[in-house]
């Protein structure tokens, strides 16, 4: 009986070992060649923003979904990052703007270590940028006219979401925003000051263009301090 059970556990060993051994297989032989448009200094200017205002057009017109996605990445005390995906609202040459509730886990870091990371991924188009800066709150009168422009919907549940605590059950938030709707009016929905928006100001924008052979194009602009111009210099893939 003992044999049997044993005969039949390494039975069962070796198949799940094989699986394991076929996904990790069929993993390494995910690949495709990169078709991207060449990415040549001759035909950049010295304002990464430029290339960034080309580069979001092209994705709000190619992407069907979310083109406007950025990844967020900060740490706190711990020096733990941690990345999530917002979505971008708003840049000038400032900066790049995104909102959220202040005291989430991304706010909670961002109060106390503001050097953030963003990156977009745009697939379809085979590019991806990276954005290095720092994070600060934008005017409370921008945050009232974003919050004031998001559907009721969003906006209570903005109010009910104690976005990063640990939560009962799904039902205790869909009751808290049943609470709110019924309590109050659309007119009467206030943003609450714990939600808002947050400038990141770039120091470093880095452009990567997939290109065949895996011999990418890849630009990066970076300024120090103060600097008004930036350094335009080209990595190696």
């Amino acid at each position: 009986m003992v044999f049997h059970l044993l005969k039949k556990w390494f039975s069962f060993s070796d198949v799940k070992n094989k699986t394991s051994r076929m996904a990790r297989l069929s993993l390494a032989m995910l690949r495709r060649e990169y078709f991207g448009k060449p990415l040549l200094e001759e035909y950049l200017g010295d304002d990464p923003f430029e290339l960034f205002d080309a580069w979001f057009e092209d994705a709000a017109r190619e992407i069907k979904d979310d083109p406007n996605a950025m990844i967020l990445s900060t740490s706190g005390k711990e020096g733990q990052p941690s990345s999530r995906t917002v979505l971008l609202k708003g840049y000038t040459r400032e900066g790049f703007v995104f909102f959220t509730n202040y005291q989430s886990r991304k706010g909670k870091q961002i109060s106390f270590n503001p050097r953030v990371s963003l990156l977009f991924y745009w697939p379809g188009l085979v590019r991806q940028v990276i954005v290095e800066g720092v994070a600060e709150k934008i005017a409370e009168e921008e945050s009232e006219t974003y919050f004031k422009s998001r559907p009721a919907g969003s906006q209570i549940s903005a109010i009910a979401s104690p976005q990063s605590d640990v939560v009962d059950s799904r039902a205790e938030l869909e009751e808290r925003a049943r609470f709110i709707e019924q309590q109050t009016s659309e007119s009467e929905i206030k943003r609450p000051a714990h939600w808002g928006g947050y400038l990141v100001r770039p120091h470093r924008i880095e452009f990567w263009q997939g290109r065949i052979n895996r011999l990418h194009d890849r630009i990066c602009y970076q300024r120090k301090g103060d600097e008004k111009k930036w350094k335009r210099v080209r990595l190696a893939p």
